[in-house]
């Protein structure tokens, strides 16, 4: 089956939507690196079941890497991932 791949400016539009409170810029605002979107890892908004998207220090069945998988799915069906820059920034790439 042939993954979809989002262009960046529709991942935006697509985690924007789902989480209108998400801090959201370009890479390119961060640190000049190309194509990529930066957001905060600590921005508190949550996953529909209460939990933060993002917790640096989060294991379990709820996260991967620290990543709430409600999102990670989001990403991964539009051929995106997300990478820690450090433990406060995160990073989505293209895979």
């Amino acid at each position: 089956m042939k993954q979809n791949v989002a262009t960046r400016e529709k991942m935006l539009a697509q985690i924007n939507k789902a989480y209108p409170k998400l801090f959201t810029k370009t890479t390119e605002e961060f640190d000049g690196g190309k194509g990529g979107i930066w957001s905060s890892g600590e921005s508190g908004v949550t996953a529909k079941d209460g939990c933060r998207l993002f917790n640096y220090y989060a294991e379990g069945n709820k996260y991967d890497i620290g990543v709430h998988n409600e999102i990670g799915k989001l990403l991964e069906k539009n051929g995106w991932y997300a990478e820690w820059y450090d433990c406060g920034t995160i990073m989505f790439w293209l895979i």
